[in-house]
This record gives C-alpha cells, sequence and structure tokens, in this order.
C-alpha cells in the first residue's frame, strides 16, 4: 500500500489543483437495484446537499451539471442514506454505482484523485504529516486533514500541517474552514472562558449556559443518532448519579436533525438533566461556536464559567470529577 500512494505523488506532484467551475463530464451505470434516478449531491460541513439528478435509463445515467473541481461531491440512489464519496475532477469519469454495503463495490474510473482516496482509505487512516508531504498538492490531503485528523489535533498541530500542503490548495474550502477551526480552539483552551449561548430545550424553552452554571458543569455535545454517543451515555450517566449531589451538572447539547429522535434518545437513555438542540445537525450554532467536529465531545466548566478540562470520556471523567469533588 505504502508502494501505490508513494506512486500517486510522483503524478500528482506535477499538478497544480486550483478548484474552478466547469461542466462535468460524468456517466455510469447502476447494478444491483432498480431505481429511477442517480442525485449529484454537494459537500460541505460533514453534510450532502443534492445539486442535481439524473434518470436512469436502461441502466445508465449522466451527468453534466457545472460544478467546481476537483472536490468531494457524493452520488446516491436515495437522498436519505449516506452516498459514494466521489472526487469529481474535469477529465471525464465513469461510474460503476452499486448501493450495496454502502457503495463499497461501486467502482469509479477517470479521476487520479479518488484513487488516491480509495488508497487512502485502503492503507487504513496513515499518519497525516507523513500523508501530506507524499502528497502536498492534492486535494484528497485538504479534505482528510480537515474530515479525518482536525478533530483530533491542537491549533499548533492543524497549523502546521496545513503549511506543508502546497499553495495552490490555501484557497480551498477546506483549508479555510479550519483557518478558522484553530482561531476558535485558540479561545477554547483549558483556563479560558467558555462561551456563552442561549438555545432550546425540548419544551421550546430557552436556556442559558451562563445561568446554569452550578459547581462544575458538563458542557456535552451528542445526538440520538450517534452510535460512540449513546455507547459512552452509560458512563456520563453513572458519573452523574454518584457526583450530582456533590456539585456535578450537565447540560447536554443535541445535533440531532428530529426532534422526536432527540426526546426518545433522552428518554431511552435517562439522561436527566438540561438538554438543548436547534435540531440543524453538523450546522449547529453551539457546535460551531466550541469548535465541535467529532462527537461525543465535552467542555467542563467552572462556576465562573472557566474551562478546566475538556473531551472527557469513561473512567477520565470520573477521575476528573473525583479528583475536584472529593477535596
Amino acid at each position: 500500500m505504502k508502494k501505490i500512494l508513494a506512486g500517486f505523488a510522483l503524478f500528482l506532484g506535477a499538478v497544480q489543483i486550483q478548484a474552478q467551475e466547469s461542466n462535468l463530464q460524468l456517466k455510469g451505470t447502476v447494478a444491483d437495484t432498480v431505481v429511477s434516478y442517480v442525485y449529484l449531491q454537494k459537500f460541505h460541513n460533514k453534510m450532502f446537499t443534492t445539486i442535481d439528478s439524473a434518470k436512469v435509463k436502461d441502466g445508465n445515467f449522466s451527468f453534466k451539471t457545472k460544478v467546481k473541481t476537483p472536490e468531494l461531491y457524493g452520488l446516491s440512489v436515495n437522498t436519505a442514506e449516506s452516498p459514494l464519496y466521489i472526487f469529481l475532477e474535469r477529465d471525464p469519469i465513469t461510474v460503476q454505482l452499486s448501493p450495496k454495503k454502502y457503495y463499497y463495490t461501486s467502482v469509479v474510473e477517470g479521476s487520479e484523485s479518488q484513487n488516491l482516496f480509495d488508497a487512502y482509505r485502503k492503507a487504513k487512516d496513515p499518519e497525516i504529516s507523513k500523508f501530506i508531504t507524499e502528497h502536498p498538492k492534492s486535494i484528497v490531503s485538504a479534505y482528510v486533514l480537515y474530515r479525518n485528523w482536525s478533530y483530533r489535533l491542537t491549533p499548533e498541530q492543524i497549523t502546521g500541517n496545513i503549511a506543508l500542503l502546497d499553495k495552490s490548495l490555501q484557497g480551498t474550502t477546506y483549508v479555510k474552514e479550519l483557518k478558522e477551526l484553530v482561531t476558535v480552539l485558540d479561545g477554547l483552551a483549558v483556563g479560558k472562558k467558555a462561551p456563552d449561548f442561549t438555545a432550546n430545550d425540548p419544551q421550546g424553552k430557552p436556556v442559558r449556559l451562563s445561568e446554569n452554571l452550578k459547581g462544575y458543569t458538563l458542557v456535552d455535545f451528542w445526538a440520538s443518532w450517534c452510535g460512540p454517543c449513546r455507547r459512552e451515555n452509560p458512563n456520563v450517566v453513572a458519573a452523574y448519579q454518584e457526583f450530582h449531589d456533590k456539585g456535578f451538572n450537565i447540560v447536554g447539547v443535541s445535533l440531532d436533525k428530529k426532534k422526536e429522535n432527540w426526546i426518545k434518545g433522552i428518554q431511552e437513555d435517562h439522561l436527566s438533566w438540561l438538554h438543548v438542540s436547534d435540531l440543524l445537525f453538523w450546522n449547529s450554532a453551539v457546535a460551531k461556536l466550541y469548535g465541535v467536529r467529532a462527537i461525543p465531545g465535552n467542555y467542563l466548566v467552572d462556576s465562573k464559567g472557566i474551562i478546566v478540562a475538556k473531551n472527557l470520556h469513561g473512567e477520565e471523567l470520573q477521575t476528573t470529577l473525583q479528583s475536584l469533588l472529593n477535596k
């Protein structure tokens, strides 16, 4: 796999990547299902928005939509489900689209960026600095830094990796949003004031964080659709039951899209504390305010609104509360 990735470096190193709007040359076939349309979707902030559709005739489809390339898009036969992640370029691209196993068996031909992206995934998340150094001009490097690594890195590490990217990528959406994220995260270091916010609870009543800071408060980001969040919730419940009487409180901030799912998740997981959500998924204003790029995530705040810790999970949450509240 290292040889495959290194091979692409020679090709991509000679290409200057600059996103430009052009007429897409994309055609393909649909396998393993009978559908009427294939949908082209634009990626932004971990979400896909449908921008065009193509009628399927005799199993074939084609798009000539004007889009910015090279960039990540999605192809889907059902907009309610996750699409095939596809890097589109100005060259003609052919797709054998199969929705089975989350489009895993689909085949894309004609996109060198897609080839590199597939190799990256098969290599099981290679170390980001090394990957960027080998492919400094590829849009894939900017994307995986933004999508796969931003939530794992410190602001300094994000900035250092941005510097490894070629200047042709500095104007991309991915890099611009990473730079904005660095600014946000710099203001959220331990010892700094947690940003105040107001959001609605399940009954539609506004809840202001600063009015609910007593003892130590966990600002806990989660969602009912998030498997890791639901698996972590029993740990949070146990911590709440053990330390609530000693001054531990929680304000849950959900990234749900549907109110009924949010309320059901609260009830099923027995989350008996304050909850708020604007039901905007990854467009959550509070999540953006706190630089949240992955969930579950949290910030532990004292009664004066000062951040004392962040991203405490499992035993670490219990141990931290033990040291703070059992003095």
